[in-house]
């Protein structure tokens, strides 16, 4: 139990632990100069002093009280101090939307684990990286559907992401103009000095007869509201030749090669009008560093304010030396008083 106290107490002056030097000479003096100040007469023999009684016994214990009380004068001079640290991060943050294709394709294992677990695993990373910013995610497939609002609940927006799985819940195709008007009109509201939306995809426009918004439509719709669009096309499929896989990950993994391919033409002119970059992803890595030039390219102005509380922890030891000196003084002066 000390120990654990010791190691959460820091010291304000612990050069003053030197004083602990002076006990040792004072010991010394006080057993050089006891034997010199005792009464002493010649006798024949020392039989009848024999005896002893529990005073003679502890007849040392006044100057162990005042060491004792030394001690601990010392350790409250060095000012034992228990500190905590505290952080207040602030700054001025932009408001992302991360609109996410959760369309079956998504599925394929031509990027390990698989094009969506990938996907999931480097959104969470973006989002533990970015922590005064406002961020929401958006999903689409056959429609579109907001999971999560902008919101700086990291924990929330994590779990979201992470209990993403294809086909789930909605209609199957990809509606990338409806993934994209979705993520805009979660951002109408904001007043966020930039805003921006992070398009993943790994297909074409493939969409329902239930389909409201075209991606041209919603193109011109992120344009009128000030909203910076990153699209990622995922998929390590050739796309000029859609039965050749760029990067074999998988045994059997072209499979699936000639059912999905990107048009990366719209995906390069929703980047371009908007004022935002189009990047290819063709394994886990390419995409982790997609990410990542994102994050450089929209710095959030992150302020980090440090608190150090100290609390003050040198009172028991000043207690403690004045009780000590108090029975040191007392029992000098009766049960152990001295007569000439």
């Amino acid at each position: 139990m000390l120990y654990d106290w010791f190691i959460h107490i820091d010291f304000a002056y612990p050069w003053l632990f030197s004083l602990f030097a002076l006990l040792p000479l004072l010991i010394w003096q006080y057993v050089k100069k006891n034997s010199s100040r005792q009464a002493t007469f010649k006798v024949s023999t020392v039989h009848s002093f024999t005896v002893s009684s529990w005073k003679t016994r502890f007849r040392h214990l006044p100057f162990i009280l005042r060491v004792l009380a030394l001690s601990c004068l010392i350790v409250a001079m060095a000012r034992p101090q228990k500190r905590n640290d505290d952080q207040l991060t602030h700054g001025e943050g932009i408001d992302i939307v991360l609109a996410m294709d959760v369309s079956g394709s998504m599925g394929s294992r031509d990027i390990l684990p698989s094009r969506l677990e990938a996907a999931k695993e480097v959104a969470q990373e973006f989002v533990r990286n970015r922590p005064v910013d406002r961020i929401g995610l958006v999903i689409f497939s056959g429609e579109s559907f907001t999971q999560c609002p902008i919101t700086t609940d990291r924990n929330t927006l994590l779990t979201q992401i992470n209990l993403l799985e294809s086909r789930r819940f909605l209609v199957d195709g990809t509606v990338i103009g409806e993934g994209l008007a979705t993520a805009v009109d979660r951002l109408r509201d904001s007043k966020a000095k930039s805003k921006v939306v992070i398009l993943l995809t790994d297909g074409k426009e493939d969409p329902p007869e239930t389909r409201l918004i075209d991606p041209l439509t919603a193109l011109d719709i992120a344009r009128s509201q000030g909203v910076k669009v990153y699209t990622i096309g995922m998929s390590a499929i050739d796309t000029s030749d859609n039965s050749r896989i760029i990067k074999e990950n998988v045994k059997g993994a072209s499979q699936n090669a000639g059912s999905n391919f990107l048009d990366e033409e719209l995906l390069r002119r929703i980047a371009v009008e908007t004022g935002g970059q189009y990047f290819r992803a063709i394994d886990k890595e390419s995409l982790d560093n997609i990410y990542k030039q994102i994050d450089l390219l929209e710095k959030s102005k992150v302020e980090v304010t440090a608190f150090k509380r100290y609390q003050e922890r040198f009172i028991p030891f000043v207690l403690a030396a004045l009780a000590l000196l108090f029975i040191e003084i007392l029992s000098r002066f009766t049960v152990f008083k001295k007569f000439p």
